[in-house]
C-alpha cells in the first residue's frame, strides 16, 4: 500500500472513495462537508437520509458510506471528527477511529485507492501536528492489507501538507 501526500481539493479527486469530514447529522456542512455536499449532487444527501432513517445519527469516530454521485470517486466514506476543546486522549481516540472505521469500510466495499481530508483540523481545531500523526498511524495499522493499493492525504492547504510529507518521511 502506498501512502501519498497532495494538496488539491479532495472532490476533483479521481479514487473509489473519499471520505467526507463530516457532521453527526450527515446532512452536509462547511469545509470539506459542504463541498462534497455541493459538488456531488442531491443522490449523497439522499443516501444520507436513508442511513439516519435506518441508524440515527453518525456517532463520532463512526463511519459510514454512500455514493458519490457527481464526484469522480465511486464511493463517499463520512466520518465524524471530534471538536477538540482542550483536547486530550478520548479526542485523539476518537479521531483514530474515524481513520480507522473509514478504512474498515473501505476494505468491507472492495475500496482500492482512497482519499482523506485533514478530519478535525478546520472549525473543530483539532491541533493539526497532533492530527497528521494520528491519521498517519492509524492508516499504517493496514498497510498489509493488500487489497487497498493507494491511500491519499489529500491536503486542501500548505501547513497540513507540509506536516503530513514530514511525519512520512520520519
Amino acid at each position: 500500500m502506498k501512502l501519498k501526500v497532495i494538496q488539491t481539493d479532495i472532490t476533483t479527486i479521481n479514487v473509489d472513495a473519499i471520505v467526507n469530514a463530516a457532521n453527526t447529522s450527515l446532512l452536509g456542512g462547511s469545509g470539506v462537508d459542504g463541498a462534497i455536499h455541493r459538488k456531488g449532487g442531491p443522490q449523497i444527501l439522499e443516501e444520507c437520509k436513508r442511513v439516519i432513517a435506518k441508524q440515527g445519527k453518525c456517532k463520532v469516530g463512526e463511519a459510514v458510506i454512500t455514493t458519490a454521485g457527481n464526484l469522480p470517486a465511486h464511493y463517499v466514506i463520512h466520518t465524524v471528527g471530534p471538536v477538540w476543546n482542550q483536547g486530550g486522549k478520548e479526542k485523539q481516540k476518537l479521531l483514530a477511529n474515524c481513520y480507522i472505521n473509514a478504512m474498515q469500510l473501505a476494505l468491507n466495499n472492495g475500496v482500492k485507492t482512497i482519499a482523506f481530508p485533514n478530519i478535525s483540523t478546520g472549525i473543530y481545531r483539532f491541533p493539526k501536528e497532533i492530527a497528521a500523526e494520528i491519521a498517519i498511524n492509524a492508516i499504517q495499522q493496514f498497510v498489509t492489507q493488500e487489497t487497498i493499493k493507494e491511500v491519499y492525504f489529500v491536503c486542501f492547504d500548505i501547513e497540513n501538507f507540509e506536516l503530513y510529507t514530514n511525519q512520512l518521511v520520519k
